[in-house]
């Protein structure tokens, strides 16, 4: 991806999407291309269609639709919007919001948003945020996350098909989910499993597709939503 990142941004405050075009613009030497603004839900899958951008930020409470159910109308058609990239899963979607505990951000990532980011963030953040989601990795921030998922985190009759799907992962798949639900990166998995960085990725890769999600942030959602890691799991 030796292009910069075609970035779209959807808030209702002319303001925030004036200073995010303009920070995404300074971002180094080659920057990052805002292609299109969008003041509602509707505008922004409109717009998506339009200029297939690689990155979405979405905020999460728009007029006429909001950012959630745009997020889930962006990505259930992602496969008739690839990037300009050509990634057949189409555009990655960062969840913007002025509250970390946010019922609807949760929501958003349960949806296949790759991660959220707090509208006080800071300029070095949100490059690096754009950057991290397009090239496939998801953006999570451990402890926010976790939290977030601890409170919102459903258990029930809706999980009956992940319980099944976890039983299609070997002891050592459990093991990895377990801990990324814990939010470790891939370094931190290596060092603790005493295994080397690609074969965490390897495991990581094969977790994501046996139970049919979209990255590490559903992998989270799917731990504690199926009771592998429970609300109250913390680091040794």
């Amino acid at each position: 991806m030796t292009e910069p990142p075609r970035v779209l941004v959807a808030d209702d405050q002319t303001l925030v999407r004036t200073g995010f075009r303009l920070i995404l613009g300074a971002d180094g030497i080659d920057g990052i291309d805002v292609v299109a603004e969008a003041a509602n839900g509707t505008e922004a899958v409109e717009a998506v269609r339009r200029t297939r951008p690689d990155v979405v930020l979405m905020d999460v409470r728009m007029p006429e639709m909001d950012g959630l159910e745009a997020t889930r109308r962006i990505l259930d058609g992602a496969a008739d919007a690839p990037g300009i990239s050509g990634a057949p899963e189409g555009p990655r979607v960062i969840i913007l919001t002025t509250f970390d505990l946010d019922r609807y951000v949760y929501a958003a990532l349960s949806a296949g948003a790759s991660g959220f980011l707090l509208k006080d963030v800071t300029p070095e953040q949100l490059t690096a945020a754009v950057r991290t989601v397009r090239t496939g990795d998801a953006l999570l921030a451990p402890a926010i996350t976790r939290r977030l998922v601890q409170r919102f985190a459903r258990r029930g009759s809706d999980t009956t098909a992940l319980h099944r799907d976890l039983a299609s992962l070997t002891p050592r798949e459990l093991e990895v989910l377990g801990l990324l639900a814990r939010g470790l990166s891939n370094a931190e998995l290596a060092t603790r499993l005493h295994l080397a960085e690609a074969t965490v990725k390897t495991h990581v890769a094969r977790i994501l597709a046996k139970l049919g999600l979209r990255d590490r942030v559903q992998a989270v959602i799917a731990a504690y939503e199926t009771g592998l890691v429970s609300a109250g799991a913390h680091d040794e």
